[in-house]
């Protein structure tokens, strides 16, 4: 006989509560739990469910008792909205966070996943960013009050797990793309954005295509379906110890300049023209990557190259807009 397999610290018949259901990571998180075999997934709309109230978010636990919660709600947005907004920014995502989490630790949830970020890394952390660089340097200003509030669902976390033993864990996912992905044409995040510009220049027959500035800034990109995946694995597997880091990366370990990056979506999108760069304009900070080898360590490794999820994210793209249910 075979070694025997660890017991998986959830089980097929729990019930699980995905908050955030119908955005890009959690759309993903639903996937990937009823891909593994989990049917009794709980969700709400938030026509039905508020998690600003906390009122409502308690009487929603008590009434329906899930044995296991991932939080992947938030309140999201781009650089002029966390810049215009950064009260918004800031309340809403620690009212969110605080009223799920304290909800699923006094209704008996056994198990919690907070999904983060990976911009709650100081701006000049080393690179690739480690775990253990949370909360040794100053962040980035563009997007502060969003990470503010991920850090400090990270540390409640932490805190109740200190505290009362709650078994809540995190995971902090580099820049994701895929199913789900926001395609506004001014506060999209970059790799949408080229998709859709790549598209229209095809699409219309120009003869270049100008980016913003000069192509050289690395950055990694996570397909959501993996980070959807990487989640029911650590919900089954990963146990920290009392004493170790409590929030995990995740992401491929792999970066690239933005210039590749355009080229591959010209690529995908079938755009022959040329690629101009328009270097008055911002590139932002000059690399950023995770180190996702503790992740790795466990057992989980990213599974969708590059060149492989961009080509079904695009076919993805033309199809929703073709049937209406994508509008540029």
């Amino acid at each position: 006989m075979g070694p025997s397999q660890p017991e998986l610290l959830i089980q097929p018949g729990d019930r699980i509560f995905v908050a955030g259901h119908r955005g890009m990571a959690g759309s993903a998180i639903v996937r990937a739990l009823g891909a593994a075999g989990y049917a009794n997934l709980l969700t709400a709309a938030r026509s039905n469910l508020d998690l600003l109230d906390p009122v409502a978010v308690n009487a929603w636990f008590g009434a329906h008792r899930p044995d296991v919660v991932v939080l992947a709600a938030a309140k999201v947005g781009g650089i002029l909205a966390n810049s215009t907004y950064p009260a918004d920014f800031l309340l809403d995502n620690l009212k969110i966070q605080n009223h799920v989490i304290e909800a699923a630790w006094r209704h008996g949830a056994r198990r919690l996943l907070f999904l983060g970020s990976s911009c709650i890394y100081p701006k000049f952390a080393d690179q690739p960013i480690r775990e253990e660089a949370l909360l040794t340097g100053a962040l980035e200003p563009t997007n502060e009050w969003y990470a503010i509030a991920k850090i400090a669902g990270i540390e409640l976390c932490r805190a109740l797990r200190q505290q009362v033993g709650f078994d809540a864990i995190s995971l902090m996912p580099t820049n994701l793309y895929g199913p789900g992905d926001n395609y506004h044409p001014t506060n999209s995040h970059v790799l949408p954005a080229l998709i859709r510009r790549f598209h229209a220049a095809q699409l219309a027959g120009e003869p270049s295509v100008t980016c913003w500035g000069t192509g050289t800034p690395l950055r990694e990109f996570l397909h959501v379906d993996d980070l959807g995946e990487a989640c029911v694995f650590a919900l089954e597997q990963w146990q920290p110890a009392a004493d170790d880091l409590q929030h995990l990366n995740v992401g491929t370990g792999i970066d690239l300049t933005i210039k590749a990056l355009a080229e591959a979506v010209a690529g995908a999108t079938g755009f022959k023209g040329e690629i101009h760069w328009d270097a008055s304009k911002p590139d932002g900070t000059p690399k950023k990557q995770l180190n996702v080898n503790r992740l790795a360590s466990l057992g989980w490794r990213a599974r969708i190259p590059l060149a492989q999820g961009l080509a079904s994210t695009v076919a993805l793209f033309r199809q929703q807009l073709a049937s209406g249910e994508l509008r540029l």
